[in-house]
């Protein structure tokens, strides 16, 4: 069992789709997913929108020290801004847990979810292979999300992230 690596971060996540923010601009888009730079904190995320609108983004915080992993909805939920609760994540065959932290009310109206945060490297080799995620949160019930072409997103998002250094 593998576990992820969370700390007590408050780190500004959301985009154009969640949070529209002048300072995120468009930097390429591959396999569905769009890859945007924040000019604030020089640092790049991917975001995927499905059908039913969900949103799912992933990207480094300002330090880049450590890596994010939020899914957002329309959906009625319980989440309440800030507040944690565990959550195991499947991957392929390997089962992560740790904590996810609610956002609500500080992201685009009407959307709610929560991220985890992970420094463990195999968390993101996982994520860039596998073509599903399955979220086992502790209160809500268990979901899926589409990692289909997360490799190539995540490719383009290194790029992104090392431009924005220069």
């Amino acid at each position: 069992m593998k576990r992820i690596i969370t700390l007590g971060l408050a780190i500004g996540l959301l985009t154009s789709t969640v949070a529209s923010a002048d300072t995120f601009l468009r930097y390429g888009e591959v396999e569905g997913w769009k890859v945007f730079a924040d000019q604030d904190k020089k640092t790049c995320l991917i975001e995927a929108v499905d059908d039913a609108e969900n949103v799912v983004q992933m990207g480094l915080t300002e330090d880049r020290g450590v890596g994010y992993v939020g899914v957002f909805t329309k959906a009625e939920t319980d989440i309440k801004r800030g507040e944690k609760e565990a959550v195991a994540i499947l991957l392929g065959d390997n089962i992560y847990v740790g904590e996810a932290t609610g956002m609500k009310g500080n992201i685009t109206k009407g959307y709610s979810g929560g991220y985890v945060l992970s420094d463990d490297p195999q968390f993101a080799d996982d994520i860039a292979k596998q073509k599903v995620m399955v979220v086992f949160p502790e209160k809500e019930f268990a979901f899926t999300v589409d990692l289909t072409g997360t490799y190539k997103a995540m490719e383009m998002a290194r790029k992104c992230n090392e431009e924005q250094l220069g």
